[in-house]
C-alpha cells in the first residue's frame, strides 16, 4: 500500500490518468491525497472533480480545499465579483449532478492529518506562529462555516477579501475567518509574525529566500511552530521541487506546461510526468 500526495489537477484530468499508470497505482490498496485546486483553467475540470469525490467516497482519496475550489464554490452560489476570462468552470456549472458535487465539495475539510505519519497536508501553506494542533482547530473554525446551510451567503460575502492581511489571536468573526482561509488557500509570502504578502507569485531566489524583505517564503523561518510535522502542499506552480524545511512542494506546473507530481509519504519519493501547455503563463 502506498500514500500518494498529488499536485493541483486544475482540471487536467487526462495527465492525471497518465500519471496513475506511471506510478502504477493500484485501486484496491493504494490511497491518493489531493492538495486542492482539483478545478478551473483546465479543460476537463468537471471530469476531475467526479474522479476525486468518487474515490473518496469509497475512503480511497482525500483531498483538502485550494483556492480555485471556493472560487467555484462562488460561482455556484453566484458571486460574479472575481469571474475570470481564464476560468473553466461552466461545465461544472452546467452538469445535471452539479447540487450534487457542491454539496460534497464544501464539506472537505481545509487540512488533513495522517493517521500514522508524521504529516499534515494543506493547499498553501501554514503561518509561522501556527502550531499544527492550533492550525488543525483553524481549519475547523472555516470547515463548520461552510458547512452550515447559509453556506452561500457566509461564502460570498463573508470569506473573500485581502484583509486582515496580520494574524492576531485576539481576531474575531469574519476577519478571523477570512485570514484563516487565506493562509490556508492563498499563502505564499508572509513575515515573521504571519502577516500574509499576496502580490508576488514568482519563486524566491535561491528558492527560499527574498533578500532584504521581510516577508519571505512561510516555511523558511526559523522559529516556525510547525515544523515538528512533514507538510505537503500545493498552490505554488513557481516554486519548483522542494523537499527541505520539512515540507514538500506538489504544484510542479503541470497547467503551464510542467509537470504533474506524486509524492509517495512511505519512500519519501518522487514521481512526475511532462504535461502539455493548458495556459499561457500571464505576464508580470
Amino acid at each position: 500500500m502506498s500514500t500518494y500526495v498529488i499536485g493541483d489537477l486544475q482540471g487536467c484530468y487526462d495527465e492525471l490518468q497518465a500519471l496513475l499508470t506511471h506510478i502504477h497505482y493500484q485501486t484496491e490498496t493504494d490511497m491518493l491525497w489531493f492538495v486542492g485546486d482539483l478545478v478551473n483553467r483546465g479543460p476537463k475540470s468537471l471530469e476531475c472533480l467526479r474522479f476525486v469525490k468518487q474515490l473518496e467516497q469509497q475512503g480511497r482519496a482525500k483531498t483538502v480545499l485550494g483556492n480555485h475550489d471556493f472560487h467555484l464554490l462562488a460561482a455556484y452560489a453566484g458571486f460574479k465579483k472575481f469571474v475570470s476570462k481564464s476560468d473553466t468552470l461552466q461545465e461544472i456549472l452546467q452538469a445535471d449532478d452539479v447540487a450534487e458535487l457542491i454539496d460534497w465539495l464544501r464539506h472537505q475539510p481545509l487540512m488533513i492529518k495522517h493517521p500514522v505519519f508524521n504529516t499534515v497536508m494543506v493547499h498553501a501553506g501554514l503561518p509561522p506562529q501556527w502550531s499544527i494542533s492550533t492550525a488543525l482547530c483553524h481549519a475547523k473554525e472555516v470547515e463548520t462555516l461552510l458547512q452550515r446551510e447559509d453556506w452561500k451567503n457566509t461564502l460570498c460575502h463573508h470569506l473573500f477579501g485581502n484583509a486582515p492581511n496580520e494574524w492576531q489571536d485576539t481576531l474575531t468573526g469574519w476577519d478571523r475567518a477570512r485570514y484563516i482561509t487565506n493562509a490556508f488557500t492563498r499563502l505564499r509570502y508572509c513575515d515573521a509574525n504571519g502577516t500574509l504578502e499576496f502580490k508576488r507569485k514568482s519563486a524566491p531566489e535561491n528558492n527560499n529566500q527574498c533578500p532584504n524583505s521581510a516577508y519571505q517564503p512561510w516555511f523558511v523561518f526559523p522559529n516556525r511552530k510547525n515544523k515538528d510535522h512533514k507538510i505537503v502542499f500545493g498552490h505554488w506552480s513557481t516554486l519548483g521541487e522542494i523537499d527541505a524545511y520539512q515540507v514538500h512542494s506538489t504544484d510542479t506546473g503541470c497547467l503551464w506546461g510542467g509537470k504533474m507530481t506524486a509524492y509517495q509519504l512511505e519512500q519519501s519519493h518522487r514521481f512526475s510526468i511532462q504535461c502539455s501547455q493548458q495556459c499561457q503563463p500571464k505576464k508580470a
